[in-house]
């Protein structure tokens, strides 16, 4: 089996932004070296990256479903040079979660589903709850689940309830990861909003703080003790937590609030199904477990965890290959070739992409044509439907080809193509880059 690392992030951004000048480098793990350089050698596979109480009003719903959050544009914007790129973003309000993928594991990415749970007013408001990404990579499944539960010291049963109504109301369609504990990796974070148990005052616990005496709280931390009874979180794991309370701080300092006692709200659990499979252990190593105290621009502090997973080793034989593409032409119609390997289930809404090449998300296509519907014997070679598809020259049994329209690419550039599954949610090719030129024209004198 091969290494793969999973970088966890979750921050409750208090509806806050950014601040335009603020380096995401330590919050990303990317503490040394140059952006443009190759020292970054052990840049993690997969960055996860969950937000809570990004601002979200009534009036913008319709922008904040068509467009990136600005935490998550800067996180892409740092993540895109490096070779990461995002596959999804999943917003429920202010819960957001994104996924980046490093570009040489896209092609292994199988079966993304998502599901969220309202837990806001009675169930009926997406503020509190839960948002959950099930994906495949690399014959292995992922769970992925931001959630934001009840708050206040008082209310730790409701958050007790939180966690069953998430775990027993979200159901994916896949029968062997229908449930969430059900996959091989899980990955739980969020605000759980937590408390501290007892009597201690504000005050009192900021001055525990203050003298190191962190460890002293631990406790009477509510989830270690609900995991320990059983009643919410005992199928989870946690790393060992080393650093203070994450919450509540004044704005932009690093003194704690003292109108609500501090308490480690923003956590990250995990878990494994380790024998999920005959002659195969699967195994999870959590590498560090942190908070970021010096991203003061929320009232929280962000919390970052590291894990090393194992997965299975990338399959050799291609299920679909892309041919050369040796001329395309910028506002003019275009033919790609593929192959198909005859294995693969092909869907009749699968579709093929076009995205520039430096592209840093799935939603960046700049255009797209669907594949074939129908046997390729069923094609005749001189289709002029500019967007249909037929077999290539060869008439080879899965060979297939597609026509762009010319309205397709307006600009000279680097591009590259990719194949997606509409049924499984999959990405099955992606071409090698190819350049887009203006084609010369021949003066008539």
């Amino acid at each position: 089996m091969e290494d793969f690392n999973v970088y966890v992030l979750t921050y409750n951004v208090g509806t806050k932004f950014p601040a335009s000048d603020e380096d995401f480098k330590q919050l990303l793990g990317l503490e040394s070296g140059n952006r443009s350089s190759s020292e970054y050698i052990n840049v993690p596979d997969l960055y996860v990256i969950g937000l809570q109480e990004v601002k979200a009003q009534p009036q913008n719903i319709v922008w904040d479903a068509l467009f990136d959050d600005p935490w998550t544009v800067k996180v892409r914007d740092m993540l895109a040079p490096l070779g990461l790129v995002k596959i999804h973003t999943l917003r429920m309000q202010g819960i957001v979660t994104s996924l980046f993928l490093k570009r040489s594991h896209l092609t292994f990415l199988r079966d993304v589903e998502t599901l969220w749970t309202r837990r806001g007013f009675g169930g009926i408001w997406g503020n509190k709850g839960a948002v959950s990404i099930r994906l495949g990579i690399h014959g292995c499944s992922i769970c992925l689940v931001n959630c934001h539960l009840t708050p206040h010291d008082q209310f730790c049963q409701e958050r007790i309830d939180d966690y069953r109504n998430i775990l027993t109301g979200q159901t994916f369609s896949q029968q062997e990861t229908s449930n969430i504990l059900f996959h091989d990796y899980v990955f739980w974070f969020g605000d759980l909003n937590f408390r501290l148990d007892g009597t201690l005052s504000s005050t009192e616990i900021a001055e525990m703080i203050s003298q190191g005496k962190s460890n002293d709280l631990m406790k009477h931390d509510q989830l270690m003790k609900v995991r320990r009874t059983g009643d919410a979180f005992s199928e989870l794991s946690e790393m060992s937590i080393a650093f203070p309370p994450t919450f509540k701080f004044e704005s932009g300092v690093d003194s704690y609030d003292t109108k609500r006692r501090p308490g480690w709200v923003d956590r990250v659990l995990y878990h494994v199904n380790t024998n999920a499979y005959d002659n195969v252990t699967l195994k999870i190593n959590g590498l560090s477990y942190k908070s970021h105290m010096n991203y003061r621009s929320s009232d929280h502090r962000p919390v970052t965890a590291m894990f090393q997973i194992k997965v299975f080793r990338p399959t050799i034989e291609k299920l679909v290959e892309f041919h050369k593409v040796p001329n395309w032409y910028t506002n003019e119609e275009n033919k790609v070739f593929f192959k198909i390997n005859p294995t693969l289930e092909t869907s009749h809404d699968d579709w093929i992409a076009l995205f520039k090449a430096d592209f840093s998300s799935l939603d960046e296509y700049v255009a797209y044509v669907y594949s074939p519907k129908n046997n390729v014997h069923d094609y005749c070679e001189d289709s002029n439907d500019s967007s249909s598809a037929s077999p290539s020259s060869s008439n080879r049994p899965g060979e297939y080809s597609v026509i762009f329209p010319e309205t397709s690419v307006n600009f000279d550039g680097s591009y590259i193509l990719l194949y997606f599954s509409h049924a499984s949610r999959s990405i099955y090719g992606m071409s090698n880059m190819f350049e887009s030129v203006t084609r010369a024209v021949e003066c008539p004198y």
